[in-house]
């Protein structure tokens, strides 16, 4: 069962744990393990050749990729989405195309933004001058999607699901705070160049270090999930609540924790999130969290006001429409 604690400043995801490993995990940390030998491999030779270098790395992950969603999703390297009004995107390392998506069409490297169901920058080494530009590319691929209206979740998601993807990380040196770094600079880069929740990039994965997916919960005006300040007064959070949620071996480390891989934890949150474009992956996304593949989390909170919404869905919210407890109904409060 997953469960969500929110605070004045943090959001908070635990699984909870009443068996024994599953064998998901050691598939995983055999996955994890490989990854990081191909990163020692492409390093050897980086130098020299950074091009090469990059495409190896970018075929690393789309290979994942490729063996943990389903056969009937697309996953093709280098290229660019051309939006329904004829603006096309930067080029994108890994585009993961949807099973409609039309056979004439999946070798052209100029993809149909109606048939994407998400989209990947790839480094080797993820450093911060990285973060900045990512944001940027966030909302240009995000914009790429014709805008819907409707449900509170049509409104602040696109169809199209955006993140980085990187082997390792840059910060190494002693003393250094690689998470804390991304985080910081994330949430910094996002709050200065960000203007819509359906903007936001979707989810991070750092092989050897945490993965980050983004949660949006709707709050309206209501204390509903009961959070206080330390004076014991409600906490005046925006009408919706964005967080990038970390999750790493360090919040994974009680007697009740599961094994965690960052690489583990993206393939269970991406499958959650495919769940709302692709009814049919709820299946696997909900076996995913029942296992508790995901692991623990918490992330800084950004409110927004009501004016993310339409007049009328937000009408429907006040008028009581949400849901509580459905991850995959487009009314739920809240949504990962």
């Amino acid at each position: 069962m997953v469960c969500a604690i929110v605070s004045e400043t943090h959001y908070f995801v635990t699984m909870t744990d009443d068996s024994e490993i599953h064998d998901l995990f050691d598939f995983m940390q055999q996955v994890s393990d490989e990854m990081a030998a191909e990163y020692l491999r492409i390093q050897k030779r980086a130098s020299g050749d950074p091009g090469t270098a990059g495409d190896q790395g970018e075929e690393n992950w789309a290979t994942i990729l490729r063996g943990w969603l389903p056969s009937n999703y697309e996953v093709v390297t280098k290229g660019r989405i051309i939006s329904h009004d004829g603006r096309v995107s930067p080029q994108i390392d890994i585009v993961v195309l949807s099973s409609t998506y039309p056979s004439k069409m999946r070798d052209k490297k100029l993809f149909l933004a109606g048939g994407v169901l998400a989209a990947f920058e790839c480094k080797n080494t993820l450093r911060s001058s990285h973060i900045s530009k990512v944001v940027e590319t966030s909302k240009i691929i995000k914009s790429m999607s014709v805008q819907r209206t409707g449900t509170p979740y049509n409104e602040l998601q696109t169809p199209i699901i955006f993140g980085l993807l990187a082997h390792s990380h840059s910060w190494h040196q002693p003393n250094s705070k690689p998470i804390e770094n991304v985080s910081t600079e994330l949430l910094a880069k996002e709050m200065e160049k960000t203007e819509h929740p359906r903007e936001l990039l979707d989810l991070i994965c750092v092989a050897d270090l945490a993965s980050w997916s983004r949660t949006k919960m709707i709050i309206i005006g209501t204390n509903i999930y009961g959070m206080k300040n330390d004076d014991g007064t409600p906490v005046d959070h925006g009408a919706v609540n964005t967080a990038l949620v970390c999750h790493s071996e360090d919040q994974n480390t009680s007697e009740t924790s599961k094994p965690f891989t960052p690489i583990g934890s993206l393939v269970g949150m991406l499958f959650q999130k495919i769940a709302y474009e692709d009814k049919q992956v709820g299946i696997m996304a909900r076996y995913y969290t029942s296992v508790g593949i995901t692991g623990n989390g918490s992330g800084k909170i950004r409110p927004w006001s009501d004016r993310v919404f339409s007049d009328k869905t937000k009408s429907e919210i006040l008028n009581g429409k949400l849901v509580f407890g459905s991850f995959e109904d487009e009314w739920s409060a809240h949504f990962s």
